[in-house]
């Protein structure tokens, strides 16, 4: 089941003394999280939504001033609080899919059917994102390159082409 909110930043700490907060982005940019109209904070197991009053991209950071938060003692209570973004309020080009989407589908040969493991985690490398596949003998961390990757989608799978002996035989 797709969870409905998903983690999107980190509040890291006040930015001034009206109830601004640092974020730490987990979006693709962060000029995607700066774009949002609204966020959540997650109370037990209600998700309370706040309205994005201002928002700009800091270098890596995201400043977001929010209707919830009004001055810097409330914003540093909240340091470390994970923000979520409602799944239908992110913006998914065609044809591309959340992390959240693939985290759990298998990893299969796209020549032989032969299931390696499922899809654990999605990590940024140096020039490419990182698959962690978790597989029968540990994790394989394989580039998320044309090379290997051949296709994604929600009803097959991840689909792979790895190189001979990447995969335990």
């Amino acid at each position: 089941m797709k969870k409905e909110y998903l983690e999107c930043a980190r509040i890291i700490a006040p930015h001034g003394v009206q109830g601004v907060i640092k974020l730490e982005p987990w979006c693709d940019s962060p000029k995607v999280l700066a774009s949002a109209k609204k966020v959540y904070i997650k109370e037990g197991e209600e998700y309370t939504e706040c309205a994005v009053l201002t928002a700009s991209v800091s270098g890596p950071f995201v400043l977001m001033r929010l209707d919830c938060i009004t001055s810097r003692e409330e914003a540093q209570a909240y340091k470390n609080v994970t923000l979520y973004l409602h799944r239908n309020d992110i913006p998914v080009p065609k044809g591309a899919m959340l992390i959240a989407d693939m985290i759990g589908l298998p990893v299969v040969d796209i020549d032989t059917g032969r299931e390696y493991g499922t899809l654990r985690d999605v990590s940024d490398g140096v020039r490419t994102q990182i698959y962690t596949v978790s597989t029968d003998s540990g994790d394989v961390l394989l580039p998320a390159v044309p090379e290997f990757i051949k296709e994604i989608s929600e009803e097959r799978g991840i689909l792979v082409r790895p190189i001979p002996g990447f995969f335990e035989e």
